[in-house]
């Protein structure tokens, strides 16, 4: 598992080349840029954060932050403050605790996000995650408006070895997610993983489509624990958190996922979306294989970016 979690960190600090790239050269050329800690100091600061995807929310916490440790530790060195810096990013990435409950009790996990982010690949890398856990676990290809993704799922579902439920092209998907809960339940599987359609253009729709695969589940299986997460591709910065908003409004996300952090990542959007929306980031991928997908670390993420192994 260490080697499989080194390997992982350095492919996160490769994709957050770009990022690293435009934030902490930015920085670090402020830091010996200036010769004293003032008000445009912090403004130069702020704007590569925000120029970084960070987003305005999360950088406005991080300056106040950031000015309350420098007046605390009477820091009057602009170069002393990038460790301050740091873990003021680290302090704004850390919501409640990121709890995997889903792991544990018999669960339903709705996966969400428009399609082109990862989705699929995403349901079939959690499905062999949690099979390597040894458990059993049914998949619900219930995004069956985009021809492929049915085809596609059932590949990743025979790599990982679960069952998979899926109806023809074009069918309803709730009636996808009632033969599939049907299954779990005379299985006995521990997880049903959902991948769901993501049509954010056309909102009505996709909000009663949710609506009535969440009345199936409530229904049929009231006492499954309820996971819905959205998947956002990071490399679309300050969209992936319009995105998020927007999943927001017609469903009750309970954590995030980033994908493609593989190569022109915009990886500050991962602190702009835990700070504004308060939803943690529970996983990102940073590649195609099932490793590639790792539960989230904040620390171990602002290292990466900062490059502290």
């Amino acid at each position: 598992m260490a080697k499989e979690r080194k390997g992982f960190f350095g492919r996160l600090v490769e994709g957050l080349t770009k990022t690293r790239n435009s934030i902490v050269s930015g920085i670090d050329s402020i830091l010996s840029g200036f010769s004293h800690i003032d008000d445009e100091f912090y403004e130069e600061i702020e704007e590569i954060l925000i120029m970084g995807d960070l987003g305005v929310t999360a950088t406005e916490a991080i300056i106040e932050n950031l000015k309350a440790k420098v007046k605390e530790h009477k820091i009057k060195e602009p170069a002393a403050c990038k460790q301050l810096l740091i873990d003021s990013i680290k302090e704004q990435m850390q919501v409640e605790d990121t709890a995997y409950r889903f792991e544990e009790e018999t669960s339903v996990v709705l996966v969400i996000g428009v399609n082109g982010v990862g989705k699929t690949t995403t349901v079939g890398k959690l499905a062999g995650k949690l099979k390597d856990q040894g458990k059993k676990v049914v998949i619900a290809a219930a995004d069956t408006f985009r021809a492929a993704a049915g085809e596609q799922l059932g590949e990743w579902a025979s790599r990982a070895g679960v069952e998979m439920i899926g109806g023809q092209d074009g069918a309803d998907p709730a009636s996808v997610i009632f033969d599939a809960v049907s299954s779990a339940k005379s299985k006995g599987a521990d997880v049903l993983l959902c991948d769901t359609a993501g049509r954010l253009h056309n909102k009505k729709n996709l909000m009663e489509e949710l609506r009535k695969i969440n009345r199936i589940i409530d229904k049929e299986y009231p006492d499954a624990y309820r996971e819905t997460l959205v998947v956002l591709d990071s490399t679309t910065g300050q969209n992936a958190l319009s995105q998020a908003k927007q999943f927001g409004e017609v469903a009750d996300i309970t954590g995030i996922v980033l994908t493609k952090m593989d190569g022109t990542a915009k990886g500050g959007i991962a602190v702009a979306i835990q700070s504004e929306l308060n939803i943690p980031v529970k996983y990102i991928g940073v590649g195609e294989r099932i490793d590639d997908l790792q539960k989230f670390n904040a620390e171990e993420f602002v290292d990466a970016l900062f490059q502290k192994e």
